[in-house]
């Protein structure tokens, strides 16, 4: 079994995701709105062009989203996706770029568990938390 973490947006998932690849050096596979599919004529105008599924490969794992359709967006709540990261550096890399216009909830530094661990809210709306376990 395989867990992928599936993120919700209102409206702004195209850009979240492209800031995701460029981020965790990723590779978009799948981009697709809601024109492209089968119930086109059912989506209104404005809403053509907002992401029906994405999909970042990340090498071992997947992570994927969509724009909820008008009216149906809630916030994230009661949930953060957990990066582990093993090299101090880009753990520190990753953390900041996610925290660049985000609000951090915990700084990243050493805890009891690990050398360093922080958790944020990024631009998008999305709860991070990054752990790096080992030292330099």
């Amino acid at each position: 079994m395989q867990l992928n973490p599936y993120l919700m947006f209102n409206g702004n998932c195209e850009a979240a995701f492209k800031f995701y690849e460029q981020c965790f050096g990723g590779k978009i596979v799948t981009l697709m709105t809601h024109k492209e599919a089968p119930s086109a004529e059912h989506i209104p105008t404005e809403w053509q062009d907002k992401i029906m599924h994405v999909c970042l490969d990340l090498g071992s794992r997947l992570l994927m989203g969509s724009d909820s359709p008008p009216g149906y967006f809630e916030p994230p709540q009661g949930f953060y996706v957990q990066i582990s990261i093993d090299e101090p550096a880009e753990a520190e890399r990753i953390f900041h770029a996610l925290a660049e216009n985000g609000i951090v909830k915990m700084p990243f530094e050493q805890s009891f568990w690990a050398f360093r661990f922080g958790m944020l809210v990024d631009q998008f709306g999305t709860p991070w938390m990054v752990n790096c376990e080992k030292g330099a």
